[in-house]
């Protein structure tokens, strides 16, 4: 079959399409052709060597989309040619609030970025009728990232004021996705007057740019009628989180799953004296997963920025590394 390999580390250049024996689905695994697989930030931070536990020559990819290939010992279903999605969390403890020793697809596991791959059968799941190739295999990571941090940590109310800093990353879009959905008010931030233009398509209904606003968290207490949103959900860290922290309404919900800007001071008088609730989270649950999966059924739309075919990868891993997206890239394998 023909793959996306990383041999070694040095960026997206890094990235080459050749042949590698077809995987065979082991004992209680699925093999899936993939259709269309999707970037996520991750990949390009492996070909980096900016990742734990890299280990190389390696396929990556997370999120897939496709059909069932073969089955292996045991597996009983779906048959053969069904078209599925897969979950890109592997090994998600019993524990339904945290996760423990468990991975994600596409490292150390070889992932989507190829024309096969075998997971495990619970990480097999039928593909939302309502959403195209691409679409679907958008979802995945982000969309779960997203799903986990919006309504099992932050417990979304329809009453709440969200802030959704640094609109256009993959996670983010599904979260003003998301947000929207139960019919929330939104205050989204971004550098980007293109990005704020595509948010506001989304439903946004305030756009703030952080660049030509510097008091950019002003405008968002102006904008929540001077309480302040009621949750925020973060991946920037730094003085982002700060402000954010800073600008939280009483009794807020801020919940936080990246630091792409690096470590925050935090001042704990913002914490303490305004009773916030501060949650991190990463991926989620199984149970995330199947409930995510059922909002799509109802009509939900993904973002999509690109769609590259495979032997443009390069392409597109460097298109993620600049931050020129908005919403997801996806990657043809068929």
């Amino acid at each position: 079959m023909r793959a996306v390999r990383l041999n070694e580390l040095g960026g997206p250049e890094k990235l080459h399409v050749e042949n590698v024996p077809d995987p065979q689905p082991g004992s209680g695994e699925i093999s899936v052709r993939i259709k269309r697989a999707a970037f996520n930030r991750r990949d390009v931070f492996i070909t980096q060597g900016l990742y734990p536990g890299i280990e190389l020559p390696k396929t990556l990819g997370s999120d897939g989309c496709g059909e069932v290939a073969a089955l292996g010992e045991g597996v009983t279903g779906p048959a053969p040619g069904t078209p599925v999605v897969i979950n890109p969390q592997l090994g998600w403890s019993e524990d339904e609030a945290f996760a423990s020793h468990g991975s994600i697809l596409g490292m150390p596991r070889d992932g989507t970025f190829a024309e096969l791959v075998t997971v495990p059968a619970i990480n097999v799941h039928p593909k939302p009728a309502a959403l195209d190739d691409d679409e679907c295999a958008a979802i995945g990571l982000a969309g779960l990232t997203a799903y986990r941090a919006v309504f099992t940590r932050g417990q979304i109310r329809k009453e709440d004021v969200v802030l959704i800093p640094g609109v256009g990353s993959g996670v983010q879009t599904f979260v003003l996705l998301y947000a929207k959905h139960v019919g929330a008010r939104t205050i989204v931030t971004s550098g980007s007057d293109a990005k704020l233009e595509r948010a506001k398509r989304l439903g946004a209904d305030v756009t703030i740019n952080y660049k030509s606003s510097p008091e950019w968290h002003k405008e968002v207490r102006k904008a929540s009628d001077g309480r302040g949103p009621s949750l925020v959900v973060d991946s920037t860290g730094g003085e982002t989180l700060t402000r954010c922290l800073e600008v939280a309404a009483l009794g807020a919900r801020v919940v936080i799953y990246g630091g792409t800007s690096g470590d925050a001071k935090v001042r704990p008088f913002s914490i303490f004296w305004k009773h916030l609730d501060v949650l991190g989270t990463s991926m989620g649950s199984a149970r995330d997963f199947r409930s995510m999966l059922e909002l799509f059924e109802s009509g939900l739309k993904p973002a999509l920025d690109r769609v590259y075919p495979m032997d443009e990868v390069a392409a597109a891993a460097e298109r993620m590394l600049q931050g020129e997206q908005f919403g997801k890239i996806v990657l043809a394998i068929d």
